[in-house]
């Protein structure tokens, strides 16, 4: 125990980070997480969750971002949660993840918890249009994965709220884009955003980050 607390301290005068800030978890990927994040894939039989590819872009823009107060809309089963929340322990933020289906904001609540990320994610069931507004502050980051031919009323609802230096994500816009081309149009020529189509995996999404 004596060497742990020397070795703490040691570090900190190597890093200039107080010792009690190192034993702070981070978003390292552990076997265990990985283990959680397996198995919820295997169990994903609806073919709800993000690709693994996908989750660690999601993983590396909350970090990259900085971004403090993520939401997410469309927990599904908490794969994609899982994910925010390791770039949000990075970060010092948190995710609130917003899941309609109860059996599923269920299942996302367990597998966050296995996973030891309730620190940083909490999980909401209910109707997003109606939760979100009960939410207090403002966002920094926006994961969207929710019904698609809504994305277009869940951005009016959340843009007003999201931080300028926010950035707003979108699933699906590749392989399920006629399903929401309001929402692509808007984001793709609105005057305040930058936009951009990413595809870590087959399913694509949009990048869009908020200048003013």
């Amino acid at each position: 125990m004596r060497l742990l607390a020397v070795t703490a301290v040691a570090l900190s005068l190597w890093t200039g980070v107080p010792a009690a800030q190192t034993s702070r978890p981070t978003g390292a990927l552990t076997p265990h997480i990985e283990g959680v994040l397996r198995n919820i894939r295997s169990a994903d039989k609806g073919l709800l969750a993000v690709s693994e590819e996908d989750g660690r872009f999601l993983r590396m823009l909350v970090a990259a971002r900085g971004a403090k107060a993520v939401l997410e809309i469309g927990a599904a089963s908490g794969y994609s949660g899982i994910w925010l929340g390791l770039g949000a322990r990075e970060t010092g933020g948190r995710v609130v993840a917003v899941e309609y289906d109860a059996q599923r904001a269920k299942e996302a609540d367990a597998n966050i918890r296995r996973a030891g990320l309730t620190d940083v994610v909490r999980v909401i069931r209910g109707d997003a249009f109606a939760e979100i507004p009960k939410l207090p502050g403002r966002f920094d980051f926006v994961f969207l994965d929710a019904w698609k031919p809504d994305y277009q009323k869940f951005f009016d609802l959340v843009y007003p709220r999201l931080e300028p230096g926010g950035v707003f994500v979108a699933h699906n816009v590749v392989n399920k884009k006629n399903d929401m081309e309001p929402f692509l149009r808007t984001v793709l020529t609105h005057p305040s955003l930058f936009t951009t189509i990413v595809s870590p995996s087959h399913e694509g999404m949009s990048v869009s980050y908020k200048t003013r």
